[in-house]
């Protein structure tokens, strides 16, 4: 008995230095970043597959755009590490919920917002971008990309506030008088990822809308580059929700950052987007972390973050560590603090019987916040995955400097899903494919939904 009770002592005390150890990181060290971010993606995919929906590939419990996000994360963690053991829950995910090959799916589509639909988008363009494998017989990954796009332009309301996408999509639900910043800048970046993708014109003529539109708004404020969560149509949208985000901002300064590359840096609005909204997004690097730690203000310091806002932080790395292979000059300011949150998040991971779950407070380093799940994994794979972007060395491919995706404009057009109601005419000048969209109201929305899923 007194024998048990020191071998307990014993395994208890060796499990804790394990978990204070967390995982061990040489940042500088490319092998050393691959085994992090592989430690943490496997067990990001272990609560991936033991959740409740596991039989509906990409979907989450309680949520569907998060599958999107997540699968945009493990394609960038691909790319960086050639590890390709998630590449087959990859693809059954993303082909599973492409709908209409619009990500528009018609088991959810009655309760999605434009944010949630735009992540898969930005998920399919990333895989068009890395050359990630397609399978035979599926649409191609930037078509899937263009499809959201296809869906998503008609819905520009000039009802009100003279432009801009609502945050939902359906009059039934809360969100549909928000014009919000995910919903604006993630088409915006869709967009302008998509004309440097494809070098259609039509694409960088919306990005420079959304952006322009967006700058007459408090989405975005260029006078100080602040960018505000939301506004309203009942105001014109002069009211602003002011909660900070760390992916408002990523979304766009990678939108400018991709239209920076595109014009070849000739217009010199889209570099100053880029550093402006970057100088701006410093709050998010507070004194607590050496202000060098990121951390998503708003609800961490409180501890309250949601699940959403906890996946926040991976996009933001994602987004800013590709960012610095088209933006000349912009790696020196990055990466520094990059390379420190990172760290920082490897130091957060020692929660659990493993010593290897990561919490969300990267501020607190080696002191585990006690909070766990798929959302902490996501968002410090994102930030580890960032930090091999420079080891690989490469800007995104274009169908003009090696993608082998390839391009479908006219794709979703067909869809015989239920869409949402058009909210403005589009001239033919708008269009990024033949032919007029034209999409029908479903009869009876003010019957059935009363809740909904929120991407921001």
């Amino acid at each position: 008995m007194i024998l048990s009770k020191w071998l307990a002592t014993l395994l208890g005390g060796t499990l804790a230095a394990q978990g204070a150890l967390a995982i061990d990181l040489t940042i500088d060290d490319e092998a050393s970043l691959k085994s992090a971010a592989k430690t943490v993606a496997s067990t990001m995919m272990d609560y991936y597959n033991a959740r409740d929906s596991a039989n509906i590939p990409g979907k989450m419990d309680g949520t569907w755009w998060e599958g999107g996000s997540m699968f945009m994360t493990l394609i960038l963690y691909w790319w960086v590490t050639g590890d390709t053991q998630f590449n087959a829950a990859v693809q059954e995910g993303m082909y599973f919920q492409k709908g209409d090959d619009d990500f528009f799916p018609s088991n959810y589509s009655q309760y999605l917002g434009n944010d949630d639909q735009v992540f898969w988008g930005l998920a399919a363009i990333t895989a068009a971008e890395f050359n990630y494998p397609e399978l035979d017989g599926q649409p191609s990954w930037v078509s899937l990309a263009q499809g959201v796009f296809n869906t998503q332009y008609p819905r520009w309301d000039t009802s009100s506030c003279h432009g801009g996408m609502r945050w939902q999509i359906w009059p039934y639900q809360n969100g549909y008088l928000t014009k919000n910043a995910i919903s604006n800048g993630g088409l915006f970046q869709l967009s302008a990822r998509l004309a440097l993708y494809t070098g259609n014109k039509t694409y960088a003529e919306w990005a420079e809308r959304i952006w322009d539109w967006s700058a007459t708004t408090p989405l975005l404020k260029q006078k100080n580059w602040n960018i505000a969560d939301s506004t309203t149509c009942g105001t014109q949208c002069t009211d602003h929700g002011d909660f900070q985000w760390t992916y408002n901002y990523a979304t766009y300064i990678s939108g400018a950052a991709y239209m920076h590359n595109y014009t070849n840096g000739t217009e010199t609005k889209w570099k100053e987007g880029v550093e402006g909204l970057y100088k701006t997004s410093q709050q998010f690097f507070p004194t607590s972390g050496g202000n060098l730690i990121l951390s998503d203000i708003t609800c961490e310091p409180l501890g309250n973050c949601d699940r959403n806002q906890i996946t926040f932080k991976s996009y933001f790395t994602n987004w800013i560590g590709v960012m610095t292979t088209i933006v000349p000059g912009m790696y020196d300011t990055v990466f520094p603090q990059l390379k420190a949150s990172a760290q920082a998040a490897a130091k957060q991971c020692s929660g659990g019987d493993s010593g290897v779950k990561c919490g969300i407070r990267w501020t607190k380093q080696a002191e585990w916040d006690k909070s766990s799940g798929l959302e902490q994994q996501m968002a410090v794979l994102g930030v580890l995955s960032a930090n091999l972007v420079p080891f690989k060395n490469k800007a995104p491919f274009t169908a003009d400097s090696g993608g082998t995706s390839k391009s479908n404009p006219n794709a979703g057009t067909n869809s015989t899903a239920n869409k949402a109601p058009v909210l403005n005419t589009i001239g033919t000048g708008d269009k990024a494919g033949a032919g007029v969209l034209t999409f029908i109201f479903v009869t009876g929305w003010a019957v059935a939904v009363t809740w909904m899923i929120r991407g921001g």
